[in-house]
This record gives structure tokens, C-alpha cells and sequence, in this order.
């Protein structure tokens, strides 16, 4: 689960760069189209970087089931920071951002959460050894 964000994270230029202009133009046509102003370019970059973490916290909620979805959110900002310092100090194209750590922690949350309201839901539903004698 890690190599996709290491290559997200590490790819010599923005991911996105060879479709910033057909975003651009997808983006003016829902405008023209009724779309609010605030749906924007800025606001598709960070509900895909909050989307790019969701699995890790998922993921990272159900291998430590002892941890709460704050150290979950805590661990994926390590992992976030390290990736921002990464692209800060190796690579000359992309830029570090702190709205990046934002919405990566956001996202490791949301996946903690959702892991932890599917595992809570799947315990009510489950039947208890006794009631299956």
C-alpha cells in the first residue's frame, strides 16, 4: 500500500502536470455549466490528497487495532511529513506544502474512522460462540 504514495510522492514532477490543462478546461466547462467558483483547482488537489491517504488509514487502523484514530492520524502525518521533506530537499520540480500535511492527516483520519465504524458494525453483527452451541 505504501508504493502507490511513494510514487506519488517521489514522481520527478507533479502527478498531475500532463492533465493540468484538461482539468483547467474541465473545470471552466462545470463552471459555465453552474458549478460554485470554490470548485476549483485547488479544491480537487486537496480532496485527492485527503483521497490518497483514506486507504492508509484504513489500512494502517485495521494492522494496529490497538491504536486509536488519532494515532492513526498522528502516524500518517509522520508519513506525510516525511514525504513532504523528501520532495523539499531531492526533488527540484515539485514543492513541499503544509496544506498537503493537512489534508494527508485528514485523510489518514477519515480511513481510521470509517475502519473503526466497519469493525464495530461487523462486531454486532457477528454471533457469539455461545449463541452458536
Amino acid at each position: 500500500m505504501m508504493v502507490p504514495l511513494v510514487f506519488i510522492a517521489f514522481w520527478p514532477s507533479p502527478v498531475d502536470q500532463p492533465m493540468q490543462s484538461q482539468l483547467a478546461e474541465f473545470l471552466s466547462f462545470l463552471h459555465r455549466s453552474g458549478m460554485p467558483s470554490w470548485f476549483n483547482y485547488k479544491f480537487v488537489e486537496a480532496s485527492a490528497n485527503v483521497a490518497l491517504f483514506v486507504p492508509f488509514g484504513v489500512v494502517s487502523a485495521l494492522a494496529f487495532p490497538k491504536k486509536r484514530w488519532w494515532q492513526v492520524g498522528a502516524f500518517g502525518l509522520l508519513i506525510s511529513c516525511c514525504m513532504e521533506l523528501g520532495q523539499l530537499l531531492f526533488l527540484h520540480n515539485r514543492f513541499a506544502s503544509p496544506v498537503d500535511l493537512v489534508t494527508n492527516t485528514s485523510g489518514a483520519v477519515i480511513g481510521a474512522l470509517l475502519a473503526s465504524v466497519a469493525v464495530k458494525r461487523l462486531e454486532v453483527h457477528r454471533p457469539r460462540a455461545a449463541d452458536l452451541q
